[in-house]
């Protein structure tokens, strides 16, 4: 049997690392989101995107819209999202607190998942 220290694999291993694109490694971090966090909105109709440092996988991705008086409501993102993002339209008729929790699955197979707090006035 062969012993190979870990000093002795690590120089091996690094020019793989430099060559996989960083996106591979990494899980899908939220850049921007309309509404923002703890946001101020007009009710009506909001506009909602979201948009992810990396591709997603629309199918898998979920998106869940809690109102004030505590119903939830599932949002169903547009068929014409981009890539890297989720857009939806919802109807606000209450206002208050409300709180659009998101969870995303990113082309490395990890899910990622957040709350965006925001009111509505």
């Amino acid at each position: 049997m062969v012993h190979v220290s870990r000093r002795a694999i690590l120089p091996l291993l690094t020019p793989i690392f430099l060559v996989v694109p960083q996106g591979l490694w990494a899980h899908a971090v939220l850049l921007d989101s309309s509404p923002r966090i703890d946001s101020v909105q007009s009710g009506g109709e909001v506009q909602i995107h979201l948009r992810f440092n990396t591709r997603i996988d629309h199918t898998r991705s979920q998106m869940t819209l809690f109102a004030p008086d505590g119903t939830e409501q599932s949002v169903v993102p547009a068929p014409e999202s981009p890539a890297d993002g989720l857009n939806a339209e919802v109807e606000t008729k209450l206002h208050g607190s409300w709180r659009l929790r998101w969870q995303v699955l990113s082309i490395d197979g990890h899910i990622t998942r957040g709350d965006i707090p925001f009111k509505i006035q």
